[in-house]
């Protein structure tokens, strides 16, 4: 099938990968490989992060293989009933202390980064990727090994784009098949000055 197409109103002229972005939950079936998902994961290291602590750390499994599986396992039934149609599955956790063994601050921040890095190389080679809130934290934790010191953030689904709405519940056929694409004008959240609340 082809890629959806959206409508992104953009104010000023942004990179296409940017601007292209969007998060499906259909994928197309087309199988993606260890080493694609190795080709992200290099873009991901390449990210700043506080001090070069690079406190990210990802599990991932393809689609046919046992982790994939495993962390299938440990979403939620709502992102099961979806996810299922991705190619790849990851996890995502962070290192909880810093290189003297005080909270990491800015760890979910880096981690950030390193996930905007991977998207974004993801879309300029034609992989979508949706995030997903809905992982059960502790569940994931324990059954992939985690030490107390780590915690888990997100789960992420990759597949291609162009994927057949259909193949979704019913509930969200709609959600996706939506045109324009919104987002929060600059000025309701960037201020040269002092903040204002949003009114």
């Amino acid at each position: 099938m082809q890629k959806l197409e959206k409508t992104t109103p953009t104010d000023y002229d942004i990179m296409e990968e940017i601007k292209t972005r969007w998060s499906p939950r259909a994928f197309d079936d087309e199988p993606i490989s260890e080493s694609e998902v190795k080709l992200l994961l290099e873009a991901g290291r390449w990210a700043s992060s506080s001090y070069n602590q690079q406190p990210w750390r990802i599990i991932y499994g393809l689609k046919g293989d046992a982790v994939y599986d495993r962390i299938m396992e440990c979403l939620i039934p709502f992102n099961q009933d979806w996810a299922k149609n991705a190619q790849v599955l990851m996890v995502t956790a962070y290192k909880k202390t810093n290189k003297d063994g005080d909270d990491y601050f800015h760890a979910l921040h880096d981690l950030g980064l390193f996930m905007g890095n991977v998207v974004i190389q993801a879309n300029h080679t034609g992989i979508a990727a949706h995030h997903m809130g809905g992982i059960d934290q502790e569940k994931a934790h324990k059954t992939f090994g985690f030490t107390d010191d780590f915690g888990i953030a997100t789960a992420v689904a990759f597949g291609r784009y162009g994927g057949d709405v259909k193949q979704l519940p019913e509930s969200l056929q709609e959600q996706e098949l939506e045109k324009k694409r919104s987002r929060m004008k600059i000025e309701e959240f960037a201020f040269n000055g002092d903040f204002k609340p949003k009114q």
